[in-house]
């Protein structure tokens, strides 16, 4: 445990089907063992980025299947998204995006109005809740399941912090992963309920009213919707980078205080 930004503490702990290939198609060593022992993972892998990059069709297809009921799907993946710290791999920016696009043809059955503000109240709800779950419980999950709630992600999350504070909540909601583990960190943290809340209502309001328009005004541009996979990526680069960006500068700042260490120890010796 060390001082957090936040005012009190923040969360750091130490790191602690088959397929048969046929002979048209052979496949390497390492391959085959991957098909044999984690087939599961890998088509689980296969069906996100399906589901990933042909977002827009696949949700025009439920639109269609299942009616309104796509409205409480929409509020499970945004609120599960936010709220819960094992699911920061679920379509964000790009999902909204999607339901702006779709929601721009009156044959969709998607309403703009109603559909902003499903998303919107499992935004601000599922932040709430992983608040809540950092605070009471986020030392003891975090110790207890390592490899599901990494640490890497918990330090470039805390680096945000403390470059710029409470500002984390808004800002987070538009990186993925740290948008995640913002509210997590934050109620780990001990940040005052009242002031996360004012963050995180207007982060997701800013989120949800700034990507689900540009997805109604551009989704639908003929070139935009020829080449949707390439634009849903596009989101999706734009949106890493800057966490990619905090976690490169983090690796400049390590790496120019361990020189700074040992030149001394350098000059001593000679």
């Amino acid at each position: 445990m060390t001082t957090s930004p936040l005012g009190k503490q923040s969360l750091r702990v130490d790191r602690q089907g088959r397929t048969n290939p046929s002979v048209e198609n052979p496949v390497s060593g390492r391959t085959l063992l991957l098909l044999v022992f984690a087939p599961s993972r890998m088509d689980w892998i296969k069906q996100l980025l399906d589901l990933v990059l042909h977002l827009q069709e696949h949700l025009h297809q439920l639109t269609q299947d299942y009616g309104k009921w796509v409205y409480g799907l929409l509020f499970l993946i945004i609120f599960c998204e936010t709220g819960l710290v094992v699911t920061p791999f679920l379509p964000g920016d790009s999902l909204l995006f999607a339901v702006g696009a779709l929601a721009a043809d009156p044959a969709s059955g998607l309403h703009p109005w109603i559909a902003s503000g499903i998303l919107l109240a499992a935004a601000v709800l599922g932040d709430t809740a992983n608040y809540s779950v950092g605070r009471f419980a986020g030392e003891k999950l975090v110790a207890k399941f390592p490899r599901i709630i990494k640490q890497k992600h918990l330090d470039t999350t805390n680096e945000f912090f403390e470059k710029y504070g409470g500002k984390t909540i808004i800002l987070a909601r538009f990186v993925p992963i740290v948008r995640t583990f913002a509210p997590f960190v934050a109620g780990s943290g001990a940040m005052n309920y009242r002031r996360f809340m004012a963050f995180n209502v207007i982060g997701g309001i800013l989120w949800v009213g700034l990507i689900v328009p540009a997805g109604w005004f551009f989704g639908n541009i003929p070139v935009v919707k020829e080449n949707f996979e390439l634009v849903v990526v596009g989101i999706i680069v734009v949106s890493v980078l800057p966490m990619v960006y905090e976690i490169w500068k983090a690796g400049q700042v390590q790496r120019r205080e361990e020189a700074t260490r040992r030149q001394p120890k350098s000059e001593a010796d000679e």
